[in-house]
C-alpha cells in the first residue's frame, strides 16, 4: 500500500510507521490521520506484525495541525480547514478509533516537537518515549481551539487531572524531561538512540508473550482503568481465563515454564480471540 503523508516500514514482527512531511515539521492534515488509520488497522489485520512503533521524519515528530491557511486555517469553509479536519467521519477522525481498538500494541518514538495533535495522537498509543530536547504542547487554549483527538479523556488517565489540567489550561510548550517527570513518557533517551530504545521495547512486549493475550490485555486495561467497581471486569475475565485455559498457547506458556524454554505460542489474534471478544459489543 503507498501512502503520501507516512511511510510504513515492516522489519520482522514490528511496523514503523514515520511522519513523513519533513519540510513541514510533518504538520498533520486530514490525509495524514486517513492514511494513520489504514497502517494501523493493516496492522490490526496482519498476523505478522506484534507491536508498531510510530515516529517522525526530519527533526520533528509532529507540530500540530498544517496552518498553511493562515488565519483561515481551522475554518472549515475554505479548502485549508476543510481538508485538516476532512478526518471527522471518513479519515483522520479514524485514526484514534483505529489505533484504540488495535490489537498489537504500539510506541510513540517522539523525536522532535510533538505540539497539539501531534501531542494527542499519541495518547491511545501504549508506550510514548521522548529524544532529549523535544518539545511537547496541549496549545489548543493558545488556539482559541479545544482539545483534540479525545485527550480531554485520554490525559487525565494518563497523568491525572490536575496535571491534566495544568499543561492544557496554560497551552503552554514544555520539555522532555517535564513530560516523563508529568508521566506523559516513560522515557527520556538521547536522539540517536531513540527508535534503537523503541524496537527495545518492542521486542519486550513481544518475543516471549502471546500475540492473543497482549491483544486482550491491552483491550482489558484500557477499557477498564476507569471503571467505578471491579465487577464488571470480573463477569469477563473468569470466563476468558477458563476458555483460555484450553488453548493450546496456555499448555504452551506453561510447557516452556517447566522446560526453561522461550515459548513459541501457536495462537493468532486473526482467529483466536476468545469467544467473550469484543465484549463491549455484547447486547447482553
Amino acid at each position: 500500500m503507498s501512502y503520501e503523508h507516512i511511510t510504513c516500514d515492516l522489519d520482522g514482527p514490528i511496523m514503523t510507521v514515520t511522519l513523513n512531511r519533513p519540510d513541514r515539521l510533518n504538520a498533520y492534515t486530514g490525509q495524514m490521520g486517513a492514511e494513520i488509520a489504514q497502517a494501523f488497522e493493516r496492522a490490526d489485520r496482519d498476523d505478522n506484525v506484534r507491536a508498531i512503533i510510530v515516529t517522525g521524519a526530519g527533526r520533528a515528530f509532529c507540530a500540530g495541525a498544517d496552518v498553511s491557511g493562515g488565519a483561515a486555517s481551522f475554518d472549515t469553509s475554505g479548502k485549508y480547514g476543510a481538508g485538516v479536519f476532512a478526518s471527522s467521519k471518513q479519515s483522520g477522525g479514524r485514526f484514534v478509533e483505529a489505533i484504540f481498538n488495535c490489537r498489537k500494541p504500539s510506541i510513540a518514538a517522539i523525536n522532535g516537537p510533538a505540539v497539539g495533535v501531534g501531542i494527542t495522537m499519541t495518547l491511545p498509543m501504549d508506550v510514548r518515549i521522548a529524544a532529549r530536547g523535544a518539545k511537547i504542547g496541549f496549545i489548543f487554549a493558545r488556539r482559541g481551539l479545544v482539545p483534540d483527538a479525545g485527550s480531554a479523556w485520554f490525559l487525565p488517565k494518563l497523568v491525572g487531572l490536575p496535571q491534566a489540567l495544568r499543561w492544557c489550561l496554560s497551552g503552554r510548550t514544555f520539555d522532555a524531561d517535564e513530560a516523563r517527570d508529568g508521566g506523559l513518557v516513560s522515557e527520556v533517551v538521547e536522539p540517536a538512540e531513540l527508535l534503537h530504545r523503541a524496537r527495545e521495547i518492542a521486542r519486550e512486549m513481544t518475543e516471549a508473550t502471546s500475540a492473543v493475550s497482549v491483544a486482550l490485555t491491552r483491550q482489558m486495561l484500557w477499557r477498564f482503568a476507569g471503571a467505578p467497581a471491579p465487577f464488571e471486569l470480573l463477569d469477563i475475565d473468569k470466563p476468558m481465563s477458563i476458555e483460555r485455559g484450553g488453548h493450546a498457547d496456555v499448555r504452551e506458556g506453561v510447557q516452556a515454564f517447566l522446560e526453561k524454554r522461550s515459548p513459541s505460542f501457536p495462537g493468532k489474534v486473526s482467529q483466536d480471540m476468545p469467544s467473550q471478544y469484543p465484549w463491549w459489543q455484547d447486547p447482553g
